[in-house]
């Protein structure tokens, strides 16, 4: 029973219970992709079915992670299955777990309110922004935002984070910033902002048929 109920793998070199980051991101990215799509759904056809399926997905997968063991969950497998052949980067399971009680929380609160009582509300609205961020930072950056509040909570320090972020080094040349990018960044901010208050008007018209095919089909 004790290698099913288990958090973190028992790896060579490491003193402490890890995970593969590499295998989470990929899962990451499937739940973002799923709770993304779902929500895109709600907002331009105000289809709530989907969505639903996809907060009982999430909350299963989630809890299965926390309660079980995270190498039984259905999107670390698939995720597994994508990046294996690709070297595994181990992270501190006891900051993976933090993040994803966390998870379940919301997972479970979001299930409460719309699939139980079957309503939507700003609470719904808010939850779902903040799966979504939470997914995203994960999945296109690396950055476990729960494993960043693990550290804020708990005096201990965390081991094993993406990226080695928890060791005091200095960034190396390839990594630092210049003005000159900074800059970069805000002209295009700028040229975007400027852009859209110039051609507001042609954004919001449906483009023309510019060679009248529409005109030339015939009636179904």
């Amino acid at each position: 029973m004790s290698k099913v109920f288990k958090f973190g793998e028992n790896v060579p070199g490491y003193n402490i219970p890890v995970l593969n980051e590499r295998e989470i991101r990929a899962a990451a990215g499937i739940l973002f992709l799923m709770m993304f799509i779902t929500i895109i759904t709600v907002v331009t056809k105000g289809n709530f079915t989907p969505l639903k399926f996809a907060v009982v997905i999430f909350l299963v997968d989630i809890v299965i992670r926390v309660f079980v063991n995270p190498k039984f969950s259905p999107t670390l497998i698939i995720g597994r299955l994508i990046v294996r052949n690709q070297t595994p980067e181990y992270v501190g399971a006891k900051q993976k777990k933090f993040a994803w009680i966390i998870g379940v929380i919301l997972a479970l609160t979001m299930f409460i309110f719309l699939v139980v009582v079957n309503s939507f509300s700003p609470i719904t609205g808010i939850i779902c922004l903040i799966c979504l961020i939470f997914l995203f930072f994960e999945s296109a950056f690396g950055i476990c935002i729960g494993c960043k509040m693990y550290s804020l909570i708990y005096k201990e320090k965390a081991q094993y984070c993406p990226g080695e972020v928890c060791e005091v080094k200095d960034r190396q040349e390839i990594q630092k910033t210049s003005w000159t990018q900074l800059l970069i960044v805000l002209a295009f901010a700028a040229f975007i902002f400027l852009t859209i208050t110039l051609f507001k008007e042609n954004f919001s018209k449906k483009p023309f048929d510019l060679f009248g095919l529409e005109k030339h089909e015939q009636p179904k």
